[in-house]
Parts: C-alpha cells; sequence; structure tokens
C-alpha cells in the first residue's frame, strides 16, 4: 500500500471501531492484495468482504480488525485460527502473538495461504487441513482462539482447548441471516459472553472439504 491507500485504510478502519493501536499497526504491515487474485485483487483495500476459492470469503477490514481488537492478543501468546481462508487474518495475527495455529478444512485454502505466509516470510504460521471443529488438541491449551465461520454454539472441543484466563472470538448463529459476534472469557468460575455486534460469516462445517 502506498502513503495514501494506507491513511484512508486506517482511517475507514478508525471509523468503524478499530482503535488498538497494535491492531492498526499490524494490519497496516499486511497488505490485503497479497490474499487476493485476480479482478478482487483491485478492491483489496475496500471495507467488504470478497470471494476467494472453494465457496469462502476474505472477511472485510473492519471485520478482522474489530475481531483482532476483541482478542487482545499479546506478544507472547499461543493462538489457534479456524478458518484460515485466505491467510489474511492469520498473517495479522503473527504480527501480534509468538505462535498462530491456523487449521482449514479445504487443502487448496491451506496450500495458498501457506504459500503467501513462505513469500512474506512468516515463520511463526503453521497451517494444518483439518475439521476445525475439533480445534488442534495436540498442540492445547491455547492463549486465544479466534474463529471465522459461524456455528450455532461455541464448539465444546475448542472451549475445552482454551487456557483459563483466555479468550474465544467467533460468529454463532442459527442461520445465515442471524449472527452475532461473541467474546468468550475463559474464567476460573467458568465462562463469560460478551455480545459484540451482528456479523454474516459462511457456516463453520465439520469434515474436510472436497479441495
Amino acid at each position: 500500500m502506498d502513503a495514501d491507500t494506507t491513511m484512508r485504510f486506517v482511517f475507514q478502519l478508525r471509523q468503524q471501531g478499530v482503535t488498538d493501536k497494535r491492531v492498526l499497526e499490524a494490519m497496516e504491515r499486511v497488505d490485503r492484495q497479497d490474499f487476493l487474485r485476480g479482478i478482487f485483487a483491485d478492491r483489496a483495500y475496500e471495507d467488504m468482504p470478497l470471494p476467494i476459492p472453494c465457496g469462502q470469503t476474505i472477511s472485510q477490514p473492519s471485520i478482522v480488525g474489530l475481531m483482532t481488537q476483541a482478542l487482545d492478543v499479546q506478544a507472547r501468546h499461543k493462538v489457534l485460527e479456524v478458518g484460515t481462508g485466505s491467510g489474511y487474518q492469520a498473517a495479522i495475527l503473527a504480527h501480534l502473538s509468538r505462535r498462530v495455529y491456523s487449521v482449514d478444512r479445504y487443502r487448496r485454502l491451506v496450500a495458498d495461504a501457506q504459500a503467501v505466509f513462505d513469500r512474506l516470510g512468516l515463520v511463526n504460521i503453521t497451517t494444518q487441513t483439518t475439521d476445525g471443529s475439533h480445534g488442534l488438541p495436540d498442540q492445547a491449551p491455547f492463549d486465544r482462539i479466534i474463529v471465522t465461520a459461524a456455528a450455532e454454539d461455541p464448539p465444546g472441543p475448542l472451549l475445552a482447548q482454551l487456557r483459563e484466563g483466555g479468550i474465544m472470538v467467533l460468529p454463532v448463529g442459527q442461520s445465515d441471516h442471524v449472527q452475532h459476534l461473541i467474546k468468550v472469557t475463559k474464567t476460573t468460575d467458568g465462562l463469560d459472553y460478551t455480545e459484540l455486534r451482528p456479523v454474516r460469516f459462511v457456516p463453520l462445517v465439520e469434515g474436510l472439504g472436497g479441495e
């Protein structure tokens, strides 16, 4: 991004409520255009979701920013991302945390995202093709978990893999039309839920994808 594009991009994020300095700096460092192809690459800096392969989408930057801000990632944290998609969210998290584990059910998306991470020199991201609804028990517990697809309820296996004091941010809803972004904090007494805003995400589907 050139200086003018960066300034407009950050202003757009601030207008939508993304105010955390570290998050804004990470989003300045990660060029969304690197994660898009063809005609959609020209629209990388618009605040809108865009299509990517396998019938999935890259979320609009303001939602990525708000989810990252709610996650409150710190430099020593180990983060699990369920839904690699284009890789854009994981790349931003990589600038904020110690290590990111990102999983997706589509092999093609994981391979494409890994190629971008390699090109950008993001060596603290580990990708895997797997059923994200089960998380990564071998790497648990995680300080932070982010889910980029909507489930009816926060998946039990993911909650179990969240460290005490940890935070999970995800969309929940029973249809494509009624979803809310929520923040779940795991405390000594149980789980605290905070509703953040209405959203629309692709559904969280069990099993592996066809590509």
